[in-house]
């Protein structure tokens, strides 16, 4: 099972931006583009090296009026991590 850093961070490797052509966040990376959901973009946007996982749940539910995220961001962290997104 991946494992996901306390504090994760975006990877040097990659660089999320608006891509108004796509009307939506993108991953950039040397090899190409991997279009963002907007799920995926505000975890990711929150992926600062600052924000332990539990305060991003915590932003996220604040942000959005909802509860039980944690099961959610955790999964897509996990699978964030095992693509080489966070360091």
């Amino acid at each position: 099972m991946t494992t996901i850093p306390d504090k994760p961070l975006l990877s040097r490797l990659f660089r999320m931006q608006w891509e108004e052509a796509q009307g939506q966040y993108v991953l950039l990376y040397p090899e190409g583009m991997v279009k963002l959901n907007q799920s995926a973009a505000e975890i990711l946007k929150r992926c600062d090296g600052q924000r332990s996982v539990p305060a991003i749940v915590d932003e996220l539910e604040q942000a959005f009026k909802a509860v039980g995220l944690g099961a959610d961001v955790d999964a897509f962290l996990r699978t964030a991590s095992a693509r080489g997104w966070l360091a």
